[in-house]
């Protein structure tokens, strides 16, 4: 199990995404990279920290921190995710996010990124990722699953609404607008259990391995 495998997957708001690539990594040994997590903990401390010069601060802030201690915050709350969706769409912290996953890619051959621009941004060369995966997810499915996630704290018509904003500029967006790369091997969410996500997804990664 020591050979180059890179997984890409890109999908909509509370899609399944996080799910679906947790369990593929787990079955094949992957270092998972969640780019999403990131995002988030830049908005977590501007929130706090707001300090005067964003860019150089988060420059600064990312340069230091490990991708572990990222993972240990607590990042998935109504107010973060309303303000992510417009600190993705900032063309220099974009740049960032981007150095900062392609240094762990680098290091980490095994790896799945999972995200919003990972085919077609992150792992589009240099290396190029050997299986791409879109996740989508019916709107009111994903976002009662989100509603269950925040523990039914924020109102599930709030929910609903700040996904739908946050798909809507994902897709919008100037830079690394949200999309489907050609190749990308569609996953409805929707439509397949957890047990059923992990066995398709599992099907194409044994064809390459």
């Amino acid at each position: 199990m020591s050979k180059s495998l890179i997984i890409a997957c890109d999908g909509e708001a509370a899609s399944g995404k996080s799910t679906g690539s947790k369990l593929l990594s787990k079955k094949y040994n992957l270092l998972l990279l969640n780019s999403g997590l990131l995002y988030r903990y830049a908005s977590k401390i501007l929130i706090s920290k707001k300090p005067k010069k964003p860019i150089p601060y988060l420059k600064k802030k990312f340069k230091k921190i490990s991708y572990s201690l990222i993972q240990k915050q607590s990042l998935h709350s109504q107010e973060i995710s309303d303000h992510v969706g417009y600190l993705a769409k900032n063309k220099s912290i974009r740049e960032i996010m981007k150095l900062y996953q392609k240094k762990i890619i680098k290091n980490n051959k095994r790896i799945c990124v999972e995200g919003r621009d990972i085919a077609t941004k992150i792992l589009n060369k240099n290396p190029k990722y050997d299986l791409a995966f879109y996740f989508t997810c019916k709107i009111n499915i994903a976002a009662k699953r989100r509603w269950i996630e925040l523990k039914k704290k924020v109102p599930l018509k709030e929910v609903k609404r700040s996904l739908l904003k946050r798909t809507k500029m994902d897709k919008k967006r100037k830079h690394s607008p949200l999309k489907k790369v050609n190749d990308a091997i569609l996953i409805r969410t929707d439509k397949l259990s957890k047990k059923e996500v992990l066995n398709k997804m599992s099907k194409e990664v044994n064809k390459i391995i």
